[in-house]
């Protein structure tokens, strides 16, 4: 039995895939047909990225399942994962000297590829805990990065393949960059698709940061939360930390930050779609 899944993100990208595959052009194509889709829940997501999948979900593609590991928000400011283990951290912001750096980001692996990973194993499969995946199963995962993110292709493809799970992208197989997918979507989606991303992830630009801030309330004011949270003291996550966390590159509180500055891009340009970071 074969098996092909896409890491479905709600973005753009993944988005553009799923319909893509609804209606017959990536079999066409590339010779793929998806068997299901997967949406690892980080429960932070703008509430426009939920309402779009309740609409893609209403559209009669492959079935889409859907889990979590947690609220990673809430988590974050426990300083432990749903396991109650060391929470793993997001790429916040801070200061060494005059310079600026991120910490570690390891949200990605927990959040996203583990539980697409479990969901494999248990909804797709039906396997127990512990259980090995039965022999002439055959399955590989799809990632909606684009023909203009080689490098985040490269990345992904050496970390799946390390974790020993089959990976393809059949974007950058069609040579579609993102400024395709949003024009395939204008025609395809009565809405605009929002990118998929937490909506206190540090990367985004201050053209994102405004966005949030003045077309969702709640998303924003659960940032400057997680922000101000981050330095409360006694707070686990930031123990370990000697210098001060933020969410904005400038290392000021979120709330207080200027947003008029870097209204460009992010380098990190693509949703996060189960890979987001590697």
């Amino acid at each position: 039995m074969e098996y092909h899944i896409l890491n479905l993100g709600a973005g753009v990208q993944s988005t553009a895939l799923y319909l893509l595959d609804l209606d017959g052009e990536l079999e066409e194509e590339l010779g793929i047909k998806f068997t299901h889709a997967i949406f690892a829940d980080t429960q932070e997501e703008p509430d426009s990225v939920y309402e779009h999948l309740d609409w893609l979900e209403q559209q009669g593609g492959v079935p889409i399942l859907k889990d979590s590991a947690g609220r990673i928000g809430d988590d974050l400011l426990k300083g432990e994962n749903s396991t109650g283990q060391q929470f793993a951290a997001i790429p916040c912001f801070t200061t060494a000297g005059s310079s600026v750096g991120q910490i570690r980001r390891q949200c990605t692996s927990e959040y996203k590829i583990r539980v697409v990973e479990q969901m494999i194993r248990r909804r797709v499969l039906g396997l127990k805990p512990r259980q090995h995946i039965p022999k002439g199963a055959v399955f590989s995962q799809y990632m909606g990065f684009s023909f203009d993110e080689p490098g985040r292709a490269a990345r992904a493809k050496g970390r799946f393949q390390q974790r020993g799970w089959k990976v393809g992208f059949p974007l950058f197989d069609m040579q579609w960059k993102r400024s395709d997918c949003a024009a395939y979507l204008e025609d395809r989606v009565p809405h605009f698709v929002p990118r998929s991303a937490c909506v206190f992830c540090p990367y985004k630009s201050d053209r994102e940061w405004l966005h949030l801030k003045e077309t969702d309330s709640k998303g924003w004011a659960r940032a400057v939360e997680i922000d101000e949270g981050m330095r409360k003291e006694g707070v686990v996550f930031n123990r370990s930390v000697d210098a001060s966390l933020w969410l904005h590159r400038s290392c000021r509180p979120l709330a207080d930050a200027d947003l008029g500055k870097n209204q460009g891009e992010f380098d990190f340009m693509a949703e996060c779609e189960g890979g987001c970071g590697l």
